[in-house]
């Protein structure tokens, strides 16, 4: 480790950041974060404040959670790695697929795909879901449907799948076939539409009618997450999984629920699926699979792929990662889930997520800044922020810039997207951190 002045003077200038520009990396440096421990951060001058991000939604226990790290270390001395292409395997990851079918068992998923992360998920889900309907006799099903404002990672067929134009239009033209449903956003959607069963109905009749319009012999697959993350924290009515669900059924079009950030406990159920009272035909997990201490994934699969796949000869996926089912990965999986199943975690998701969604709502009666809040379900708050409520004109940059500045000052970071400030904290928060996160974010308002 070079000494802190190394460190300063070279912070944006040699290493490219993802989502963002390089000129803004030199412009604004990023901070430096060197120490952490608990649900906190420590940055390079020694300022420690609450992580109300949770890494980037995926540190659900912390960065105190010793048994993960042990496991790492253990693994590393025994098995660093080793591949599972066709012809070999390693005793870590054959365990951890089996204790994930029976984590995911009442969402109806008892294999698993191992990936890389977030992005690899989503790749594999979409690749499997084409062919699964080509073993089917149904060559033609190769379109797929998703949200609006929805994410999917950066992968080309993520990318094509996302609903939001900033992880799009500088890389287009992207995977062709690809067409977009208007989400559930009471606050902003074509319909007008503020009451949110309302609301619902009318998605789900824009996706009856995109099907109808494009043909269910030609869509494979519906991709979307249970409450929309990345986008602005956009919880749907309660009804509309159910209906997205019975009409991929109806339609002999796959479902498949995007749950990096949903899985593990963080909406308060240990599934978004289970969540809303569904069973997808696949279901792309990550982030907090290993509490982001290393970098792994695992796509769940359902019956419809598990009859048409195994017991088949004709049934060979050619598609998978140099590091699926890595054996570190596999390790700190492991014992994420011992530790996460343990705690309980989905009952302190949902009571710190009500002290968090209730305190933003009493800061936005404070702020007029705040436009909307959304949450509700767990430890997923979003607010978004206007410039003027009335007309819901998007806050500009450099405000929202300094509430985030001024909240970090005050002892939390928090996440800004365009015009929402995004909360996804560890699922181990406290009252206490929760308090401190709202008083830094009412410091941040202040300043505007």
């Amino acid at each position: 480790m070079k000494d802190s002045n190394f460190l300063k003077e070279n912070n944006g200038r040699l290493m490219w950041h993802p989502m963002t520009s390089p000129k803004d990396s030199i412009d604004n440096p990023p901070k430096i974060i060197t120490g952490s421990d608990g649900v906190s951060i420590t940055d390079i001058d020694g300022h420690r404040v609450v992580d109300g991000v949770g890494g980037l939604w995926n540190v659900n226990l912390g960065y105190s959670c010793r048994p993960v790290k042990d496991a790492i270390t253990t693994q590393l001395d025994r098995l660093p790695y080793y591949s599972t292409f066709r012809g070999t395997s390693n005793d870590v990851a054959i365990e951890l697929s089996y204790e994930l079918g029976e984590f995911f068992k009442p969402d109806g998923l008892s294999r698993a795909f191992f990936t890389s992360g977030g992005s690899d998920s989503v790749e594999t889900s979409l690749r499997l879901a084409r062919q699964y309907h080509k073993l089917r006799g149904e060559p033609g099903r190769v379109k797929f449907l998703s949200l609006k404002k929805g994410y999917h990672g950066t992968h080309v067929g993520g990318a094509s799948v996302n609903g939001n134009a900033n992880f799009r239009n500088a890389y287009e033209p992207l995977l062709p076939g690809c067409y977009h449903i208007p989400a559930p956003y009471t606050y902003r959607n074509p319909f007008n539409e503020t009451d949110p069963e309302r609301l619902a109905q009318l998605c789900a009749a824009a996706l009856e009618d995109e099907i109808a319009f494009q043909g269910a012999n030609t869509i494979a697959a519906m991709i979307m997450e249970p409450i929309l993350g990345a986008g602005g924290v956009i919880p749907p009515h309660k009804s509309f999984a159910p209906m997205v669900r019975e009409i991929c059924n109806r339609n002999g079009i796959l479902l498949i629920t995007d749950e990096v950030i949903t899985a593990y406990g963080r909406t308060g159920a240990w599934s978004g699926a289970r969540l809303w009272g569904i069973q997808p035909d696949m279901m792309c997990t990550a982030k907090a699979i290993t509490n982001g201490y290393f970098p792994f994934g695992a796509v769940m699969l359902g019956d419809k792929l598990i009859e048409l796949f195994e017991d088949n000869p004709d049934a060979k996926i050619g598609h998978g990662y140099t590091y699926s089912g890595h054996p570190v990965g596999a390790a700190a999986a492991l014992a994420c889930l011992a530790e996460t199943k343990r705690l309980n975690v989905i009952e302190n998701a949902a009571d710190r997520g009500t002290q968090l969604y209730q305190g933003c709502l009493k800061l936005m009666e404070k702020h007029d800044i705040i436009g909307d809040v959304r949450g509700g379900y767990g430890l997923m708050t979003a607010m978004e922020m206007v410039s003027d409520r009335g007309s819901k004109k998007p806050i500009d940059a450099a405000t929202a810039s300094t509430v985030q500045e001024t909240a970090y000052q005050n002892g939390a970071m928090v996440r800004v997207s365009g015009p929402n400030l995004i909360l996804s904290p560890p699922l181990v928060l406290t009252e206490t951190d929760a308090s401190a996160i709202l008083n830094a974010l009412d410091a941040g308002f202040r300043a505007t």
